[in-house]
């Protein structure tokens, strides 16, 4: 009931009552004389009463409209702060959405504008190894190595952080085997190993079946990560690698998998720490360069594969990093992959390849790459020359760098595809992939590789891309 109404309410009442009270003063003046005292009396005692009665219900009345109007009052008090409380929430909102826009461009924009040179530093650097193999040992070349490498692993950190918060990360379904990646990640790690004098050891179960189904590159990350911190916190020591199947549920297979070292160990109080944001726990043994990324980024990653990571360290003694992970088996794909590796070996100096690429360093990195597997190359610095030339001449593959002055990547694979020519084209980029994927299919590409990669990924990635081709 509103403030309007219980007014109403009230001046009805009143009007009510005061009209009676005055019908009976009239009627006590005309019959006072045909009344007796004592019924005058009690008369007067009832009058007093209800003028007392009706006193009551005015303060009483006073009170409810005085008590309506300032909850009244508040609440429209309320509504207004909180209009302006959600406007301003809403213009907090927009910002915010602003903001992480622009961060991801930012990070996306810098990562690019790194991985391109690093393409160029680590390209240049294996082509003096292969070129000058007297220089194989050399400390300065081995430095330029390592410092772009791990250039590069925190430009990937950086990224890889930015996508698990903005929940852009998506697992994917690919066929590999437990021990190739393995064994790839300690080869690639194997320069770390060297430097702090330390022996690494794989432990593979051989009931682990040789074809699972997962996502092998978020799980190659993990292990990355792991692997390289364990080498990087151990020193004249150990770090071992061990893959086992732990159990069947249905059609899942979990594989335990356990990264152990001899290293500086983690104290108790600092184990849950580690796994937070840019943090790095002080050793006073040494200085330990890094953004704090690794085991963050790890932890999510394990998440994503439902499962959780977890922790045995004792400082002077080492750590254990543990978890398992359920994956599909797909045996089936075994004959098939073997197969494709041997067409591949057959193949490979039979590929004719264009290279639109308009950094003259990447040129040359990337045409060294494919002369050293027996490809033939052609390089072009812009979009509009490829057309030109492709109406004159056939290639195998094509090789398309994104960003280029005149004509974009995507642009120029569009206009190939509008004049009919069906040449599978791979984007050969500094982007992110996920970036890019879904306008790199939409235009017509058939695959993309991101720089910088190593040789052996593009040589698969062209020959998975032809024999493609050739099955169609």
């Amino acid at each position: 009931m509103n403030i309007k109404k219980i007014a109403l309410l009230f001046a009805i009442t009143f009007y009510q009552f005061a009209y009676s009270l005055e019908s009976r003063i009239s009627r006590k003046d005309s019959d006072m004389n045909l009344i007796s005292s004592h019924d005058t009396f009690n008369d007067l005692i009832d009058l007093k009463i209800n003028i007392f009665l009706f006193i009551i219900i005015i303060v009483v009345l006073l009170f409810l409209i005085y008590s309506l109007y300032k909850t009244n009052f508040l609440r429209e008090q309320s509504n207004k702060e909180l209009k302006l409380a959600n406007e301003e929430l809403k213009l907090a909102k927009e910002k915010a959405e602003i903001a992480s826009q622009l961060k991801t461009q930012f990070v996306s924009t810098v990562s690019h504008e790194l991985r391109t040179p690093l393409y160029g530093v680590i390209g240049i650097t294996n082509i003096i190894l292969e070129e000058h193999k007297e220089l194989a040992n050399s400390p300065h070349l081995n430095s330029l190595k390592f410092s772009a490498r791990y250039l590069l692993s925190l430009v990937n950190d950086l990224l890889q952080i930015n996508k698990i918060e903005e929940n852009k990360i998506t697992l994917e379904n690919m066929i590999f085997n437990v021990t190739d990646e393995i064994i790839t990640i300690i080869d690639s790690l194997e320069y770390i190993a060297v430097k702090n004098n330390n022996k690494l050891f794989t432990q593979i179960d051989p009931n682990i079946p040789d074809f699972l189904i997962g996502d092998k590159l978020r799980l190659s990350q993990v292990f990355m990560n792991l692997i390289s911190n364990a080498l990087k916190f151990t020193k004249d020591g150990s770090v071992t690698v061990s893959a086992k199947l732990d159990r069947l549920e249905a059609s899942k297979h979990y594989i335990y998998f356990e990264i152990k070292d001899t290293g500086l160990g983690i104290a108790k109080e600092d184990q849950q720490k580690i796994f937070d944001k840019f943090v790095q726990i002080e050793r006073k043994e040494s200085d330990y360069q890094g953004t704090g990324l690794g085991l963050s980024i790890v932890q999510k990653l394990i998440e994503f594969f439902d499962s959780k990571i977890n922790i045995e360290s004792k400082e002077g003694v080492g750590s254990i990093f543990s978890f398992t992970i359920g994956f599909d088996v797909d045996e089936s794909k075994k004959n098939e992959i073997i197969n494709n590796i041997n067409v591949d070996i057959s193949m490979n100096q039979l590929y004719k390849i264009l290279v639109v690429e308009d950094n003259k360093i990447n040129q040359v990195v990337t045409k060294k790459i494919l002369e050293n597997n027996n490809f033939k190359c052609t390089i072009l610095d812009d979009g509009y020359a490829a057309l030109n030339l492709l109406e004159t001449e056939q290639f195998d593959i094509i090789l398309m760098d994104i960003n280029m002055p005149i004509i974009n990547g995507f642009e120029t694979t569009k206009l190939i595809r509008n004049n009919d020519i069906a040449i599978p084209i791979i984007a050969l980029t500094a982007f992110d992939k996920e970036d890019i994927l879904e306008q790199a299919l939409s235009c017509g590409m058939n695959d993309i590789i991101i720089k910088p990669f190593e040789q052996s990924k593009l040589v698969q990635v062209i020959n998975n891309v032809i024999n493609k081709k050739h099955a169609n």
